[in-house]
């Protein structure tokens, strides 16, 4: 290597003096190249070799950040829903009477929602990736909740309508609720939207069927009808949604920031909806028992009735919807972001489905009132332990082991 300051013997003292007075320090010698050979360096791009250069970060505006802070706020909308409901449930009215036509459009709103945010491309790139872990998500899904649900009610000893109901409700597909949860407890967010995505196309199927086996012992269930609805209210606003989005991108590009929040409100609209409904049917028998006028009658007295019962069957379900689903991904080897996903996704049904599916194919009230009341009770545990995880670092080894 040739190097850029040669020093000459021979060189008078003033100049070789004047050479060393202009010069200022500079690196080493084995950096200092000729300039002839600068010319035949490539072009650094980035820091791994033949990569393209480093994408800018965008900032996503202010109103959009706003938008996706308020869909995310979807427990505190169903817990004040909740309490309208019980102070005064009239203010559902104009709803309810609609119903069950009102529920179905609004349930194919909110899946049309989340149709248009979907790329099944990218959806499906990702089940090639890592198809175990959706399939052991899908399986838990659908294997753990059934089974939980109809040990619930067998020990509980639930009425007929209230064991259909929460068995509906076990048997339906993951929420959508259940991504945000997700998010907010630093999970596996792609493997909990895929899970939900799988989830609610098997529903087709596997909802009316698995209703059909465990309740069909309480009341006559026709899966072909509970089939054809799942279908129509869930599947094809999925897939129309994700059509749409294909079609018209640039137009879906301007809907996509107010689509959670549309499909978050919606939901909210419907659960406590069809919850003002039971209590208005609580209140009613409340106030025609023989002891409502005694003093000891009290909020003891209410909640070991019926809605008591549903309560406590409805906390039990998904209290251990959460834990079994965590432990069992933990034993099957999956890490810690990847058992939170599948634990929130198994523990977090579509509450919405299951009011739809009740009020339009059951004849009693009650059917609809474990949906209804686990669409309150689900968002406020499952947002609650997302914020416990959240202060927990996934990537902590303690937790792997």
């Amino acid at each position: 290597m040739s190097s850029c300051l040669t020093l000459n013997p021979l060189t008078p003292p003033l100049q070789t003096h004047q050479r060393f007075t202009v010069l200022k320090p500079r690196p080493p010698s084995h950096i200092i190249c000729s300039p002839s050979r600068l010319t035949h360096l490539r072009p650094i791009r980035s820091v791994h070799e033949n990569s393209d250069p480093l994408p800018v970060a965008q900032v996503k505006p202010r109103w959009v950040n706003v938008l996706h802070t308020a869909a995310s706020l979807y427990p505190v909308y169903v817990t004040a829903g909740g309490i309208l409901a019980c102070l005064k449930p009239s203010a559902y009215a104009w709803f309810v009477k609609r119903g069950p036509t009102s529920y179905s459009l609004s349930l194919g709103l909110i899946m049309l929602a989340m149709g248009v945010t979907l790329e099944l491309r990218d959806l499906i790139g990702l089940f090639r990736q890592r198809p175990l872990s959706i399939l052991f998500g899908f399986i838990a899904q659908y294997g753990i909740m059934p089974a939980l649900g109809l040990i619930i009610s067998k020990i509980l000893g639930l009425p007929p309508s209230l064991s259909v109901g929460l068995i509906l409700l076990v048997c339906c597909p993951g929420g959508t609720a259940s991504n945000v949860v997700t998010l907010i407890a630093r999970g596996d967010v792609p493997l909990s939207i895929v899970m939900t995505v799988c989830t609610t196309l098997g529903a087709v199927f596997l909802t009316p069927a698995l209703t059909k086996i465990l309740a069909g012992t309480y009341v006559p269930v026709d899966a072909v009808k509970l089939s054809i609805s799942t279908l129509q209210v869930v599947v094809v606003p999925v897939l129309l949604g994700s059509c749409i989005q294909n079609i018209f991108p640039a137009a879906v590009k301007i809907v996509i920031p107010f689509a959670p929040l549309l499909a978050v409100l919606t939901s909210s609209l419907l659960a406590c909806s069809v919850f003002s409904e039971n209590v208005v049917r609580l209140r009613s028998s409340i106030i025609s028992a023989p002891s409502a006028s005694d003093p000891s009658f009290s909020l003891q007295s209410i909640f070991s009735g019926e809605l008591g019962l549903v309560i406590f069957s409805v906390l039990l379900l998904h209290f251990f919807g959460f834990f079994v689903g965590y432990f069992s991904a933990a034993i099957s080897g999956f890490k810690e972001p990847q058992r939170r996903a599948i634990s929130i996704e198994v523990g977090m049904q579509n509450s919405s489905l299951g009011v739809v599916l009740a009020t339009s194919h059951f004849a009693s009230p009650l059917v609809a009132l474990p949906p209804a009341m686990s669409a309150v009770l689900m968002n406020i545990m499952g947002s609650s332990l997302g914020f416990i995880w959240r202060h927990v670092d996934p990537s902590d080894p303690k937790i792997e082991t």
